[in-house]
């Protein structure tokens, strides 16, 4: 009885190995891939599974996005210049087979493949294309890419480039050509001011002339806003053409007066009678 009782626990406990050995659980991300005797027999969903211990493989495979950062590459552009560049993929299994079958490492493979596309690229464009078409960049990795991986069961799904460094020369001469395009920008619209601003005290002088009272407002004008500041002593210029033209004319006037003696006039005589005695009512 010993005996048997032994036996049927070792039956048991062999039993309840065996059942472990046979039971796997694919999660909802992920697709199993099962190996008969080192053959694929074929993909397993989700759930549970049941395999035969010893003789059948399962290898599950997540179908979940992977984000894969891609190492800072040293990079010389189509203009000879030397940047740093790094980047981001995205991709993911699509086929579960050929992820286990057609490659042995396929985020490995990826890596690197990822790393020696983006030198391609990127060498092939300068220096201000790499830096202003970044999206025609990442499309031309992604369409690369895409054409190598699709093969090991993979899709890629984004690529964005994530940092550029450049060297500090390069820096310097950016900045300083960005410093000269802001003061050829700040030339151009302070001489478009200057040109509005002309036109605008032609129109302004033009009308002064036909209506000189607006001229004299405008100086009353200027009078009472100096006025606001309380200032003891304020130098006003006077229109200095007008001014000196009237004085010239005053200074004419006096000197023609001057040439020209006024007439006096004429001293009364007083009447006489015929014997040659005043008459009546004059002194003499």
């Amino acid at each position: 009885m010993k005996t048997l009782g032994v036996v049927v626990v070792v039956l048991v406990v062999l039993s309840l190995l065996v059942l472990a050995m046979a039971v796997r659980i694919v999660k909802q991300y992920e697709n199993g891939v099962l190996f008969r005797l080192g053959r694929v027999i074929g993909e397993r969903q989700p759930g549970l599974r049941l395999i035969i211990p010893l003789i059948d493989v399962l290898h599950r495979i997540s179908l979940r996005i992977v984000t894969m950062p891609i190492q800072s590459q040293g990079i010389i552009t189509r203009d000879n210049v030397s940047v740093d560049v790094s980047a981001v993929a995205y991709f993911k299994v699509v086929d579960a087979v050929k992820s286990v079958v057609a490659i042995e490492n396929v985020y490995s493979a990826i890596d690197q493949i990822a790393q020696t596309t983006l030198r391609k690229v990127v060498g092939q464009h300068t220096l201000d294309e790499t830096l202003s078409e970044t999206d025609k960049i990442n499309l031309d990795i992604r369409a690369i890419l895409d054409v190598t991986t699709i093969e090991w069961g993979v899709q890629v799904t984004l690529v964005e480039l994530k940092d550029i460094q450049l060297p500090d020369s390069m820096k310097r001469a950016m900045a300083r050509q960005a410093e000269a395009e802001r003061e050829k920008r700040a030339k151009i619209i302070a001489a478009e001011g200057e040109s509005l601003a002309a036109a605008a005290l032609g129109d302004a002088s033009d009308t002064m002339m036909a209506h000189p009272l607006a001229l004299q407002l405008r100086n009353l004008q200027t009078l009472v806003e100096l006025g606001v500041d309380k200032n003891s002593t304020v130098v006003f210029p006077a229109p200095l053409m007008s001014t000196i033209a009237e004085l010239g004319n005053f200074l004419a006037r006096e000197n023609g007066a001057a040439d020209r003696p006024e007439p006096q006039p004429p001293i009364p005589i007083p009447a006489t009678v015929a014997n040659g005695t005043p008459a009546a009512g004059h002194r003499p």
